[in-house]
Formats: C-alpha cells, structure tokens, sequence
C-alpha cells in the first residue's frame, strides 16, 4: 500500500529483456535505500513493483508483460515518481493508493493558470465511472484531487509543490499517464452488483 505522496523522482537507468517482461534498473534520485531489503515494495509511476536487487543509489525490479500492457512510463532515460511502501505507523497524507494501475489516460490539455497547473486527462471509459468531482486519483503515483468530470476525461490541479516534486511537471499534450482509481469507489462498485 502506498500514500500517493512522491518521496523522490528517479530514472529508468537502464532495461533489459527478461523472461516474462523486462528487469529495470531504477537510479533512486536521491530516494534512501539504507530501509529497504530484496522483497520490498517501491511505486514507480504508480506501479507497485518488487525490489529484486540493490545497488549504492538504485534498484532492480522485474516488471511482467501484463505490467507493461497495461502501464506507461518505463522507457530508459524516463523520470519516474518513487514512493516507498507504507508502513503502519506512518501519515496518510494523500489516500490509500495499491499501486495497481487501473488503466492508461493521455494528457489532453495542460494550461496555466498563474503558478498551477490545469491538466485534463482522457481516461479509458470503463475507469470513468470511478472518477468523481471531488474524490481522488492517482496519476504517475500521486495522490490528487479531481476538479471535475465529464464523459470522456477528467481535471485536476497541480500545485507548485507538485510540480516541483514530481514528474508531472513534465507533462504535455498527449503525453500518456498511468491511473488508478480511488479503491473505495472500486468496492462500491462491487458491492452494487450484488442484490442482498
């Protein structure tokens, strides 16, 4: 489990063809490694992904092709958000995020409007339904606030912490982005389908 919180932006230092998908090497950009073990779990983008080996200031982690069906981001040279696993006893400053990507949305406007950013986001339409004005999403592994919603896509505000603090900074039109839902309104969903 993750916060959605970015604790460092890293880079795709390198990615090599491996049984089942790819082994990439992820440069931590400035993120500690001293409390992490083999087995650990990291968000890179979004995406929950197993510490396979350790490095003086990066990782190795394996990452399946149904990973990479369904997820965007992992070219070599890309930045990438990091957070590390939750742990009991720390804040939950954003929301509680899986790191399991529901699905990929490209950028269709990004305007500024002062210091902040205005993104607009195309979602695929089967996720639409879990997005709400006001409710959260994760986008590249950060925790926002939805502005509003409409059939087709969805806004949010970027502040200039988050610009700062984060790959979204880097983002234009077109750009393809990883989402995941809030979990909560994913339950809802299920328990519709259900008549008690």
């Amino acid at each position: 489990m993750f916060t959605g919180i970015i604790t460092a932006v890293g880079t795709i230092a390198g990615a090599k063809a491996a049984p089942g998908g790819l082994r990439l090497t992820i440069d931590t950009g400035g993120l500690a490694l001293d409390d992490v073990a083999v087995g650990d779990s990291i968000a890179v983008d979004g995406v929950c992904l197993t510490v396979v080996a350790l490095h003086a200031a990066a990782f190795d982690a394996d990452v399946s092709r149904e990973t990479l069906a369904c997820t965007a981001g992992f070219a070599p040279g890309a930045s990438v958000n990091l957070e590390k696993a939750l742990r009991l006893s720390d804040r939950l400053g954003g929301h509680l995020v899986s790191g399991h990507v529901d699905g990929v949305g490209a950028v269709a406007r990004c305007d500024a409007v002062g210091d902040n950013r205005l993104l607009a986001v195309a979602a695929p339409r089967e996720m639409m339904k879990y997005i709400a004005r006001k409710g959260s999403v994760t986008l590249n592994g950060v925790s926002l606030t939805v502005n509003d919603v409409n059939d087709a896509e969805f806004t949010v505000n970027l502040i200039p912490h988050t610009l700062q603090a984060t790959n979204l900074r880097q983002l234009k039109t077109g750009d393809r982005v990883n989402l995941e839902a809030d979990m909560m309104a994913r339950y809802a969903e299920r328990l519709r389908q259900f008549d008690y």
